[in-house]
């Protein structure tokens, strides 16, 4: 008797199981050129108006230069040793952080209290309300910097209004005052960003399931209580996310500072950004080498909280999001 055995089939390969590999950078650069092509300006303005001029910033921190002649003198360390000693520089070092401590509080506080009235049912026209407080978030810093100087002038609309409560004695220019310009600011740029924080409030507060909530009343918690120990627990991931993008918000004030106090009146409200520009083309001398410096030392503080917010991020990604 004569026994057949079939040979084993042929093993596939994982490449044509899989499918065929994915085409190589150069293939595809010849395949979807057209593509580029369009792409094209977009990357040269950006190469040319964005990385160029960041790149030459840290070269720039180390020459003597004022942006007259064709080449600075190049002198090392000096412009860095000398922002160390310049009452200026920490002048406005300490303003931009007085501006992150008090506005990035307020700012997310504010947003949160509006978030929740938001998201209740109970809340008429929230559609309405939504956009409303969203509108100045797409409105340009400029604008709302050249309109609020008017607002907040003595004669203004909100100067009158403080008197009328009581706030205030008399009328007072609120932006050319040296012990309220800084606070105007503040007060300007918490007004204008609430919308977007309260956008972000939004979204996380949509997260945390209805059935926490209804399983919290039927326990006797009141909303307080609620808030407390079940809605404020769930939203510390997001906590931590929305406060360092509004806090890299903050450091990004130079439009709406310019417009509003210019810096002043004396360096009241000089931030890094405005310390910066003026050294660089407002000043009698300019001094593109010495401004760049503060640039890059600028630069150095915006990319630590920058890598604070990816470890952040990265933490709030572990968390739990909301309870099945």
């Amino acid at each position: 008797m004569t026994i057949t055995t079939s040979a084993p089939a042929p093993a596939v390969s994982s490449t044509t199981a899989k499918g065929s590999t994915r085409p190589g950078l150069v293939r595809r650069l010849r395949r979807d050129w057209w593509i580029y092509l369009f792409l094209l300006p977009t990357l040269l303005g950006y190469g040319a108006y964005t990385v160029y001029p960041l790149v030459a910033s840290w070269w720039y921190a180390f020459l003597d230069w004022p942006g007259f002649a064709m080449t600075g003198t190049f002198t090392g360390l000096d412009n860095f040793r000398q922002l160390l000693s310049d009452d200026l520089f920490w002048n406005a070092f300490r303003k931009s952080l007085l501006f992150l401590v008090v506005a990035v509080p307020a700012r997310v506080g504010l947003a949160l209290l509006l978030a929740l009235w938001l998201n209740s049912r109970k809340t008429p026209f929230q559609g309405f309300f939504r956009t409303l407080f969203f509108l100045p978030v797409v409105t340009t810093s400029a604008i709302i910097g050249i309109v609020f100087t008017l607002l907040l002038d003595a004669n203004g609309p909100i100067s009158l209004a403080l008197v009328w409560a009581g706030i205030t004695d008399s009328p007072t220019n609120l932006v050319a005052s040296a012990g309220t310009s800084l606070y105007a600011g503040i007060a300007v740029w918490v007004w204008k960003w609430l919308g977007i924080t309260m956008i972000y409030w939004l979204a996380a507060l949509q997260t945390i399931p209805q059935d926490v909530h209804e399983a919290a009343m039927l326990d006797g918690a009141n909303a307080r209580k609620e808030f407390w120990h079940v809605t404020l627990p769930l939203l510390v991931p997001f906590l931590v996310i929305i406060t360092l993008i509004d806090t890299v918000g903050a450091l990004n004030v130079f439009d709406l500072m310019q417009t509003l106090t210019g810096g002043g009146p004396s360096f009241s409200s000089e931030v890094i950004e405005i310390f910066i520009y003026r050294t660089a083309f407002a000043a009698t001398v300019p001094q593109l080498g010495y401004a760049s410096a503060a640039a890059v030392l600028f630069g150095l503080l915006t990319m630590v909280l920058a890598v604070v917010q990816a470890v952040g991020v990265r933490w709030a990604r572990r968390q739990p999001k909301g309870v099945a």
